[in-house]
């Protein structure tokens, strides 16, 4: 494809990753993000739309006479934007609604699963007291309790606390207690068309808010690729085993589901086991991931919208390692302030791009045109390297620059794997002097 016209929805990091990989695709001559934040306006027009108004959304698009809408959160997935755009003839990178209650609905996850054969934690679906307190005494500390609708990467709690498990529980409509999985989870994405699958490369992601994984669970505190310690046939075993299956049941059951199929899994003692699917692109391991492909984005997310995926060439990767780090507000996950002015963006991009750049999530622009925070995680500073620990220095180096009132972010996002990478190449080099 030459000459395409985008339109991205929705306004985080996400977004702005997504809107960055596609004004560096020359086949994009035009592109357009709704709403977008203040980042994403220095790559992208932006309008303003209600992203989960599907009729409001396709209007724009077809205004704009765009050739590919992609929809990047959630919410407008399941509320059936995509339906609404496909409904007026254009081409849309989403699920339908039908098909996004992968994500919508855990407890529906689970039945999808548990059709295709996919491995994943035992668990029960509760909507009453009862039931909860017969579930949390089956399965025992750690509990793991998610609610089963969208909760904007809050709705998950993991504790050995009995009480903090039951009052999430009850506060929850419908909830889903599972098993806990031990050993260290996994993020992959892969690309579909509702026949063919395309996994990209594994990422791995910190949810909790301290360093440590100390602190409450958050929406994403920073994310790396690739992941020195993994198979490195992790990709091919879950595509096997995990995302082909699921995305032929899908179809086996008339809702075909084309997009972006995300697979939350834990590496355990016993294989690996699904967590989760999300419907979408991850955050912020989406701004990892695409920083190490190299493969221009609009064409393939085109022939997944348009059932062309088959004919795709394979996709094309960098060496490179990448590492995000999450810069969040004061207060966040609980109560995050907003309204506070930042300073140092500038300063980034002329230091230290293009190792480093910055990716805008929760921002505006003030009546004095200053870059403010506008939400829980305010930016996602991210930057590659030819290892590990090289993108790590990158990425921390561009967060010192970066002056947020009352802000936090973890310290040790990818150190463990840098370490690890660090010594598994001294061992090559050992023994090759050996």
């Amino acid at each position: 494809m030459q000459g395409v016209k985008v339109l991205v929805i929705g306004g985080g990091a996400r977004e702005h990753a997504l809107c960055r990989s596609l004004s560096l695709d020359p086949d994009v001559t035009s592109l357009h993000c709704a709403p977008g934040n203040a980042g994403i306006a220095q790559v992208a027009t932006l309008h303003s739309v209600d992203a989960l108004d599907g009729p409001a959304v396709a209007a724009l698009a077809a205004g704009l006479e765009a050739d590919l809408v992609v929809v990047g959160p959630e919410a407008p997935l399941v509320a059936g934007v995509a339906d609404a755009v496909r409904g007026r003839g254009i081409a849309v990178f989403g699920p339908s609604a039908e098909a996004a209650r992968l994500e919508g609905s855990k407890a529906f996850a689970k039945e999808v699963m548990a059709a295709a054969g996919v491995p994943t934690a035992r668990s029960y679906v509760c909507t009453t007291d009862e039931e909860i307190d017969r579930a949390l005494d089956a399965f025992g500390p750690p509990y793991v309790v998610k609610d089963d609708g969208l909760a904007a990467g809050k709705g998950v709690v993991v504790t050995p606390d009995l009480e903090a498990a039951r009052a999430h529980a009850r506060g929850c409509e419908q909830v889903v207690i599972e098993e806990y999985l031990d050993g260290p989870e996994v993020s992959l994405f892969a690309v579909t068309d509702g026949e063919c699958v395309v996994p990209l490369r594994p990422a791995q992601d910190f949810k909790r808010a301290h360093d440590g994984d100390e602190g409450p669970n958050t929406g994403g505190m920073g994310a790396y690729s690739p992941l020195p310690w993994a198979d490195p046939k992790l990709a091919d075993e879950v595509l096997a085993t995990v995302l082909q299956p699921t995305v032929d049941e899908m179809r086996r059951r008339g809702t075909p589901f084309s997009g972006l199929l995300y697979a939350g899994l834990a590496i355990t003692s016993r294989g690996v086991r699904v967590v989760e699917f999300n419907a979408r692109f991850g955050d912020p391991e989406t701004q990892v991931v695409l920083a190490r492909l190299k493969t221009p984005l609009s064409g393939l997310l085109y022939a997944a919208a348009t059932g062309a995926l088959a004919e795709f060439p394979p996709l094309r990767w960098s060496d490179d390692a990448a590492v995000t780090v999450v810069v969040a507000s004061e207060g966040y996950p609980a109560s995050p302030r907003t309204g506070d002015v930042i300073e140092g963006l500038e300063e980034v991009a002329e230091k230290d791009a293009p190792a480093a750049y910055v990716l805008h999530a929760g921002t505006r622009l003030d009546e004095e045109g200053r870059v403010v925070s506008a939400g829980g995680r305010v930016l996602s500073v991210t930057a590659t390297g030819a290892g590990l620990a090289e993108a790590r220095e990158h990425a921390y180096r561009a967060v010192s620059r970066i002056r947020l009132a009352g802000s936090h972010h973890r310290g040790d996002i990818a150190a463990a794997a840098a370490a690890e990478e660090a010594a598994a190449e001294g061992e090559a080099a050992t023994a090759g002097e050996a």
